[in-house]
């Protein structure tokens, strides 16, 4: 039997990756995220569905008919994130803050409540929950999402010990600078706040690297079907980053 994965933020980026990654080894994808126009580009063969991660209401709604649909799923990847905003402290609005928070650290927290009632019906289960190097370290001008990320360490922790008597695994990966046009925006808003050109940034994230070279989106996909594979049957509560060997987290 083909294995179900979901995956939020499954329409672009390292969401997309990760969709395509868990397809080309055969299982059953289902790709959410909020862009409409993102998930109209993904192959047919994937179910997708439209919703905000934050919407609790949408969320229960798309596991009753992923019950209907699959009856079980084998892994969750809980990916869904933005970038927040970029700012000093006493410059960030609450609003900001709290859409930041609630998109990185609710939306991961919503689909594992709901998926995880499935996965102790059926004794296994993996959830894959995207952190980042922020949830490592802390950065300037980033504190909500920094706090976000943070959070999600702390959730990935806490269910691996829940869940791990029902035979259910749970593990956080932390990407560094993934290349692509998420980050992009956050260059744009760094160089502007920073006073610095793109370029210098770009060169600065690279060089605070032991590799000295960017992510790539696939490099993340990798990671999470082997989290998802028979091949770490004993890893869970793990916080893996793949950035390349952070070594100055400041550029």
């Amino acid at each position: 039997m083909s294995k179900k994965v979901l995956v939020t933020a499954g329409g672009s980026g390292i969401g997309f990756a990760m969709c395509e990654a868990f397809a080309n080894e055969g299982a059953d994808v289902w790709a959410v995220d909020i862009d409409n126009d993102a998930l109209a580009n993904c192959p047919e063969t994937w179910r997708r569905t439209a919703l905000d991660v934050t919407d609790e209401s949408a969320v229960k709604k798309l596991f009753v008919e992923l019950t209907k649909t699959w009856g079980t799923i084998d892994c969750l990847c809980a990916n869904a994130g933005i970038a927040g905003p970029t700012a000093l402290i006493e410059d960030i609005d609450l609003a900001q803050w709290q859409r930041c928070v609630s998109v990185n650290l609710e939306g991961g927290f919503l689909f594992c409540k709901y998926a995880v009632p499935l996965m102790k019906q059926a004794g296994s289960g993996n959830i894959i929950l995207t952190s980042s190097t922020a949830g490592l370290f802390g950065y300037p001008n980033r504190a909500p999402y920094c706090a976000a990320k943070w959070g999600v360490i702390g959730l990935c922790k806490t269910l691996a010990m829940e869940l791990g008597p029902f035979g259910i695994r749970a593990n956080a990966i932390c990407p560094g600078s993934v290349e692509g046009e998420r980050m992009q925006g956050v260059l744009e808003r760094e160089a502007l706040a920073k006073n610095v050109t793109e370029q210098s940034l770009y060169d600065g994230y690279a060089s605070g690297t032991s590799m000295g070279k960017w992510v790539t989106a696939a490099d993340v996909a990798a990671t999470a079907t082997y989290l998802a594979s028979e091949h770490s049957r004993m890893v869970s509560g793990q916080v893996i980053a793949v950035d390349g060997h952070t070594v100055n987290p400041d550029p």
